[in-house]
């Protein structure tokens, strides 16, 4: 029995990480933004994140679900607890399969923006976690993988 190739997004590696949970949140409509925000935060809060970091992963993670509802026309977050030795992490994916973005370094400038915002979006996510790493292939889709490390 053959196995099916693996997505080309699922070569992403950030920290080598073990996730003992993994949770999928759809992303589908504004609403479930809402939703990725609160599932974010339990897991923050499960993890013992402090405020600050659990506001700044929430944040992240608003910013791009809302993208991948807006931009992206849907698609979904994998939110994952994860240990890198003695370090203690949230990890999150977020996968849609829009029509990929363009210029990722244009995208990543603060400033740029596509849209009627003020284009600190990508930029401004980058700086709220430790690790970011962004994959965009126009026609295909865009996978932002984040990490918050407590």
């Amino acid at each position: 029995m053959s196995r099916a190739p693996s997505p080309w997004w699922a070569s992403l590696i950030l920290s080598e990480v073990h996730a003992p949970e993994r949770l999928i949140v759809p992303l589908r409509a504004q609403e479930d933004v809402v939703l990725l925000r609160h599932r974010v935060r339990e897991q923050a809060v499960g993890l013992t994140f402090s405020l600050l970091d659990q506001t700044k992963i929430v944040t992240a993670a608003s910013e791009l679900g809302r993208n991948a509802v807006t931009y992206g026309g849907g698609g979904e977050a994998v939110i994952e607890a994860a240990r890198d030795g003695s370090r203690v992490g949230l990890v999150l994916t977020v996968t849609d399969h829009g029509p990929g973005i363009a210029n990722v370094e244009d995208a990543m400038r603060a400033g740029f923006t596509t849209g009627t915002g003020l284009g600190l979006g990508l930029s401004g996510t980058r700086r709220l976690v430790d690790e970011f790493d962004l994959r965009s292939t126009v026609g295909e889709g865009t996978v932002v993988r984040i990490v918050r490390w407590k």
